[in-house]
């Protein structure tokens, strides 16, 4: 099944909202959650650095502060290759440290989001931004 979303995110509580916040809004949107940056270019690449064409989503919202591999650091890589740099790249993390924001628009990122404490501001980001990528976006093709 082709995923519209990952959601990379290794806080469970964090990736079990933003998945029932999505589902709520829309049934029948397909996410798939991933708990770092290893584990998204595992899912994006194979073994011999090939774009798995099945798994490329419309969207993916990536942390920051993953273990193993970094938010930035998958950003890079998810840009270096010819295959996936056209696929939307939504940063969501809890840091709005300029250099942090700088780092992520530098190495790619389409757009920069700041997790907000409160459940109505988190459940209005993440509706709007999901029908955005989703419904609104005209993507480009690989």
């Amino acid at each position: 099944m082709k995923p519209d979303i990952l959601l990379v995110e290794d806080n469970c509580d964090d990736a079990a909202l933003a998945l029932r916040v999505l589902k709520q809004d829309n049934p029948r949107v397909r996410v798939k959650i991933l708990r770092d940056g290893v584990e998204l270019l595992e899912y994006l690449f194979d073994k011999q650095d090939s774009v798995t064409i099945k798994n490329l989503p419309k969207v993916i919202f990536l942390d920051i502060k993953l273990p193993r591999l970094t938010g930035p650091e998958a950003l890079k890589e998810i840009r270096d290759n010819e295959e996936t740099r056209h696929i939307p790249v939504v940063i969501m993390t809890s840091s709005n440290q300029p250099s942090d924001i700088s780092k992520c628009y530098k190495l790619g990122a389409n757009s920069y989001l700041v997790k907000p404490i409160d459940f109505s501001s988190f459940y209005l980001m993440m509706v709007n931004s999901s029908r955005y990528w989703l419904n609104y976006n005209t993507p480009s093709s690989p």
